[in-house]
């Protein structure tokens, strides 16, 4: 499944960069499309039943671009994924397209879990500091859990930056405890 969802998101990330397309619009774009696919029980079965010809799962795909506005490359893209019987892969394919624009356009993701709702200031703050450590723009997503008591928890890809009360009392009684 890793090499598919690769395979295809570099496909369209070149798409986009050869285009010259604007990248966060057409992520939003894929998205959107994504959501619908797996909120939709209806048109998984439409796009994913072989027995309905490619024709007629374009036709679907045809009036949901229409009805929403989707642009061009999007469309085309899905189009794809229809016709080589690939549309159950398309969320992991967004969320790895979503990797490799993030990538290209030198952003990492960061997902920020505070104990409480953080001000656009902290937000700058906390954004600013993980920019200075990692040397790339930082394009975070920020989470509650009251669970941490305080701080916050950044985990950028399988890094774990724990500033939490709740890490740092655990840690305080490992230190006692040993």
């Amino acid at each position: 499944m890793a090499s598919v969802t690769n395979t295809y998101a570099r496909a369209f990330a070149d798409a986009v960069f050869d285009g010259r397309l604007d990248p966060d619009k057409t992520l939003q774009e894929a998205q959107a499309v994504a959501e619908w696919v797996a909120e939709s029980k209806e048109l998984r079965e439409v796009w994913e039943t072989p027995s309905i010809i490619a024709e007629q799962k374009r036709a679907v795909l045809d009036a949901i671009v229409a009805r929403e506005g989707i642009s061009r490359l999007v469309r085309n893209f899905v189009a794809v994924l229809i016709d080589h019987g690939r549309t159950h892969f398309l969320g992991p394919i967004v969320k790895q397209f979503e990797q490799e624009l993030n990538q290209r356009l030198g952003f990492i993701e960061a997902e920020i879990t505070s104990a409480h709702e953080l001000s656009q200031a902290d937000h700058s703050n906390l954004e600013a500091q993980m920019e200075k450590l990692t040397g790339k723009k930082v394009r975070a997503r920020y989470s509650r859990d009251e669970s941490i008591l305080g701080g916050a928890i950044v985990r950028i890809g399988s890094t774990i930056y724990d500033g939490s009360v709740a890490g740092q009392l655990e840690r305080i009684r490992q230190a006692i405890s040993s």
